[in-house]
């Protein structure tokens, strides 16, 4: 099959939406598939606010029309909600096309903690992009209830992978690391930003060592404040799986992501998992067994520090790319060439002139 997928975040970005969608394209190629990302590389763009990482496509509709064209997916999918994500849903709802969607991110709470917009907001832009979407793909089934809950329609499941042979116990690691640091040691790994909510972690008297792996608009501001914690910046590859398996204890301070794959990257090397009682954890992580999920986050601590890690690598290896992408496909496969037809009819613009300024024109 002949797949499109269009995506606003993309190299050399660092998040969960660009590790799902590398290691989707590339599971999907090994499996005969040809896929075609487009994201902003070549277009002219301007850093995303308070994520610079994330560049902004400027006017992105002719280029999006021009690659679809070039490509002729059998298969659409629309991964992100940014300018590229609203040019290919304008350019497949002007041809009446059928295409997927998929959420990712909790947009509106992170532009609540940054920007005081109210979320009523962001999920009203929300239900308007996704609305015309054939399946709205989501990780978890919490998100998927809280989604449904705020009025989305038509949502389908989506997990995520690991790659078990990269991310695994480590007995070298481990020695390594205890001579490094006294023990327990204690990390997070990914963005250092306040959506993270790692002041959570940061601010807690625990004995032993802090780890931060990452960085983000406030690692500078946090670095200062929390001068105990060490900032290790960001791992990559190896070096990363290096770090999870010398570890004693993942720590997921987060309340908003969606799933949180870096928590499948810890459990696979044998790292169980702390974190608060919310989507993401809830869903990935079997209290008792893989980690432990409690509002007392230091209790969530001391409790997954005692925890075996046999069965956090067992419960990794049954979360393969293979699996998920196979899952991606099929929910393509459902709205894939010839039946591509859709009615727009009923699709519903924004109500307001604020949502309206998110068309393309």
């Amino acid at each position: 099959m002949r797949i499109a997928i269009v995506s606003d975040a993309w190299r050399p970005q660092i998040n969960g939406v660009v590790t799902t969608l590398e290691n989707t394209v590339q599971t999907a190629q090994e499996l005969g598939h040809r896929v075609e990302l487009i994201s902003s590389a070549g277009l002219r763009s301007i850093a995303c606010p308070s994520y610079p990482e994330i560049r902004l496509a400027l006017r992105p509709a002719r280029a999006v029309r021009r690659r679809l064209q070039q490509f002729a997916p059998e298969a659409i999918h629309i991964a992100t909600e940014g300018p590229l994500g609203l040019a290919a849903r304008s350019y497949c709802l002007g041809r009446r096309l059928a295409f997927t969607s998929s959420f990712h991110s909790q947009f509106p709470d992170y532009v609540q903690q940054r920007w005081g917009i109210p979320t009523s907001v962001g999920y009203a832009y929300l239900r308007w992009f996704h609305a015309p979407a054939a399946r709205t793909l989501v990780g978890t089934s919490t998100v998927r209830a809280d989604l449904q809950a705020r009025g989305f329609t038509h949502l389908a499941p989506w997990s995520r992978g690991v790659d078990t042979a990269l991310f695994r116990p480590d007995a070298q690691a481990r020695r390594a690391a205890g001579a490094r640091w006294p023990r327990p040691i204690m990390l997070y790994a990914g963005r250092v930003a306040v959506e993270k909510n790692l002041e959570a972690f940061l601010r807690l008297a625990l004995p032993g060592t802090k780890l931060i792996v990452g960085d983000g608009p406030a690692l500078g501001e946090l670095r200062r404040r929390y001068p105990e914690a060490t900032f290790l910046g960001y791992q990559f590859g190896s070096a990363l799986a290096r770090q999870l398996a010398g570890a004693d204890v993942f720590v997921f301070p987060s309340r908003t992501d969606t799933f949180g794959i870096v928590m499948l990257e810890a459990l696979a090397s044998g790292l169980p998992v702390a974190a608060f009682p919310v989507q993401g954890p809830r869903d990935v992580v079997q209290p008792g067994r893989t980690g432990v999920l409690h509002e007392d986050l230091a209790a969530a601590i001391r409790g997954a520090i005692e925890l075996d890690p046999a069965p956090c690598r067992a419960f990794a290896q049954t979360h393969t790319w293979e699996r998920c992408t196979r899952a991606f496909i099929g929910h393509l496969a459902s709205t894939a060439a010839p039946a591509v037809m859709v009615p727009t009819a009923g699709v519903k613009l924004p109500p307001s002139r604020e949502m309206e300024s998110f068309r393309v024109q």
